[in-house]
């Protein structure tokens, strides 16, 4: 019998000094704000959405087994990250509500480019492990 086991590594968010950090506003689906948060260079949306309260899923962990961190970015965002990955772009295919601007939010690293970015949430997530359940802050 094989056993397979996920292993994901997350780093702690530290949150920077106030008025020092990465502005990133999150919206909702309609484009009402949820909040303005401030992250360090390298943190990534889901593990910031998970430290400050922000509804994003993240079944997977952030191993890019899974799309319920889709998240909908502006173009100027969008075009300021790299390229997905082949298995980032196999998951956003299973996306609810898939736009030209989506990217998972675990594959997103803040960088001072993305300053200001503005991190839109769908109206939905498709959770093919256990639907609606939702990992909580480690």
């Amino acid at each position: 019998m094989s056993i397979l086991f996920l292993a994901c590594w997350h780093e702690p968010v530290i949150p920077p000094e106030p008025g020092k950090g990465i502005k990133i506003h999150f919206r909702d689906s309609k484009g009402e704000s949820l909040k303005t948060i401030e992250a360090r260079e390298g943190d990534n949306i889901l593990d910031l959405a998970h430290e400050y309260d922000i509804d994003l899923e993240g079944a997977c962990e952030g191993s890019v087994a899974c799309s319920t961190c889709h998240v909908i970015l502006e173009p100027d965002a969008y075009d300021a990250l790299p390229e997905p990955e082949d298995d980032e772009n196999d998951m956003l295919d299973m996306a609810f509500g898939l736009t030209d601007t989506s990217r998972l939010g675990c594959q997103v690293k803040v960088t001072p480019d993305l300053d200001g970015m503005i991190v839109k949430l769908p109206s939905a997530t498709r959770n093919m492990f256990v639907d609606g359940v939702k990992p909580t802050k480690h």
